[in-house]
């Protein structure tokens, strides 16, 4: 087996072959359609809310419905849960989730169809955040007790037929694991493997498995070192994808299709959840478009096959390219606003792309979000006196129209022109950046094999991925174009994007590709909120809080925040954020910098007031003052 191989094949979408399992009577696994999820955000105490959002959430499409059990209360209503669904005709397999507490969960398993465990902390204790050194032989032990604590749960489930999904996140890792191998996708995948050797070793095979991160990077990077190693050992379960705390809006929306995109691209994935802070019942169809996006894909026409990346696909390395002018090597990816098939072009066209301009028309400023290169083409221009100062690029549509120049040039190819004769034109021409284009079906398999070309042959021309989209929903256009091009910016394949539609706003194209350059971690442009979809653990209204800490922090601009409605991944998560707001118990809050708590158990109705204090004292604050 090839010592980086994640998925079946890739230039052709293929499942990733893992067993069936049922659960519930739904089965799981490649054999089967991958099914969507959701979890419950009312009190599990609150019966009658939790078995109408259930409804809710059923109606629009939902296969499982998960439900917090912080303790044994919760965990025996789940019985009370069910019976009042199957009155009112629904059959919905329910999930437990359960943190903390081994007891809770063999409770939770004699009233549920599956149960869902966190290695990070339901045999070892709550993480510190502290270092701790571990002999082999002391390790071992520590080991032996993770055993001990499990095996009850695997034996309840196996008499009643309850699956488990071994539930690893990469805000709650155990000391333990972090002490020897680092708060890290490998030290993700070591957590679960712990489990699934003991599920192994029991002959316990009703087990899903899940990597989850609000950092897209470590998501995927986690999800495929996990199926290596699964491959490796000999031992494949069932994989349920989700990005945690992905926030809402378009950007919880590009955020999950980034991460989930990206895995389902290659195959990956047998059920979902997008993870979105909003109504549960709005994330399903989300989910369900996500899907639909990949199923029956074909590669048409077939992509020439390889057998191995030349790169690592289980860390992020940029892909090496030359600098030209503000493009390539460590420049973040440069946005192209592709304003070509607009037949008439002004200022309005100009200001939807970021750039602004005084009563006299002269230039006056531009954004973090505007786009960096403007593609006219044959457009008229003739609505714009003042193009001073714009950055303006040509194309050159054919390779052999080429000529010796001292500045940048930039070439319009297709994936399929890239034979080896032109590949050896396009090195020796330094000061050309491609803009590759794609007509197969499956653009993302074609334009990552391009890559692999231009790596294989030493290329080191800056690239400029081109997709183009005639969606005309907005949400169906940004889950597609951040599944296709996320997916290539996750593994550093890409100098700059330009995106095309003449069915979707400029002013969405523009927003989308930044958004989708934050997600994947290569560009960071606005404030990034880090925030949990909420549960029956949180004592908050989490939606409103969110909006309440936006509308104070939207301004600060490359600052990541995380808001949380409990205190489990609460840390751990934050440990990617500058600041966090943690909700702590009934009313109260505590406030974070990175790991770190500041301010703890005040009232939440000055909490966000208090952030805006926090923020100040370490000097991250600026005044929302527009240009004058």
């Amino acid at each position: 087996m090839p010592n980086k191989k994640y998925c079946e094949n890739l230039t052709r979408l293929e499942r990733l072959k893992t067993p069936s399992i049922s659960i519930g009577g739904v089965m799981l696994g490649s054999g089967y359609p991958i099914r969507v999820q959701t979890m419950a955000t009312t009190s599990t105490n609150d019966i009658e809310a939790t078995v109408n959002q259930c409804i809710r959430t059923v109606e629009a499409g939902a296969e499982f419905f998960r439900i917090t059990a912080p303790s044994l209360k919760e965990a025996k209503n789940l019985t009370d849960i069910k019976i009042e669904l199957i009155k009112k005709g629904i059959s919905i397999p329910l999930v437990a989730d359960i943190h903390f507490n081994p007891e809770v969960a063999l409770e939770a398993a004699l009233h549920v169809e599956k149960v869902r465990i966190n290695p990070g902390n339901y045999a070892d204790s709550r993480a510190k955040f502290d270092i701790f050194e571990f002999t082999d032989i002391e390790y071992s032990a520590e080991l032996a007790k993770v055993e001990e604590r499990f095996i009850p749960l695997l034996n309840i489930c196996r008499q009643r037929n309850v699956a488990i999904r071994i539930g690893v996140n990469h805000g709650s890792l155990s000391d333990r694991i972090m002490s020897r191998y680092g708060d890290t996708p490998f030290g993700m995948v070591e957590s679960a493997m712990e489990f699934l050797r003991i599920c192994h070793r029991q002959n316990f095979p009703n087990v899903v498995i899940s990597m989850k991160s609000s950092n897209t990077r470590v998501m995927v990077q986690s999800t495929r070192l996990l199926v290596n190693r699964m491959m490796a050992e000999n031992m494949l379960y069932p994989l349920h994808l989700g990005v945690t705390e992905a926030g809402e809006g378009e950007d919880g929306r590009i955020k999950s299709a980034v991460g989930i995109g990206t895995l389902l691209a290659d195959g990956i994935g047998d059920t979902i959840r997008v993870s979105l802070t909003e109504d549960p019942e709005f994330e399903i169809p989300v989910a369900k478009r996500l899907v639909a996006y990949f199923q029956e894909r074909k590669s048409e026409p077939q992509i020439g096959s390889f057998i191995e990346l030349p790169y690592d696909p289980f860390s992020y390395n940029r892909r090496i390219s030359r600098q030209l002018e503000k493009i390539g090597r460590s420049n973040p990816p440069a946005v192209i606003a592709n304003l070509s098939h607009i037949p008439t072009l002004g200022y309005n066209q100009l200001a939807e792309w970021g750039w602004s301009f005084n009563a006299a028309k002269q230039l006056w400023s531009c954004t973090e979000q505007s786009a960096d290169y403007l593609f006219f083409g044959n457009a008229d221009v003739s609505k714009i006196d003042c193009k001073e100062g714009l950055p303006i690029i040509l194309l050159v549509e054919n390779i052999r129209d080429i000529k010796d120049s001292s500045s940048a040039v930039f070439l319009k190819i297709d994936t399929s022109e890239l034979t080896d004769e032109v590949l050896a034109t396009i090195k020796k021409n330094e000061n050309l950046i491609l803009i590759l284009e794609t007509s197969n079906t499956n653009g993302y398999a074609d334009q990552r094999a391009a890559f692999v070309r231009l790596i294989n042959a030493g290329v080191e021309n800056p690239v400029i991925v081109q997709r183009s989209y005639d969606d005309s929903d907005i949400e169906t256009f940004q889950l597609k174009s951040a599944s296709d091009i996320g997916a290539l910016m996750i593994d550093g394949l890409g100098d700059g994007v330009m995106i095309t539609s003449n069915t979707i706003s400029q002013r969405i194209i523009c927003s989308t590709t930044f958004s989708i350059l934050q997600a994947a971690r290569t560009r960071t442009t606005k404030t990034e909120y880090i925030s949990c979809p909420g549960c029956g653990r949180t004592l908050f209204n989490l939606q409103e809080t969110v909006a309440k800490i936006k509308s104070a922090t939207g301004h600060l601009k490359g600052l990541k925040i995380g808001v949380m409605g409990c205190i489990v991944n609460g840390p751990g998560e934050m440990a990617d954020a500058d600041y966090g707001y943690v909700g702590m118990g009934n009313g109260k809050v505590s406030l974070y910098r990175g790991k770190e708590v500041q301010k703890k158990n005040i009232s939440e109705e000055i909490a966000v007031k208090e952030l805006i204090e926090l923020i100040k004292e370490n000097g991250d604050w600026i005044e929302n003052a527009e240009p004058q």
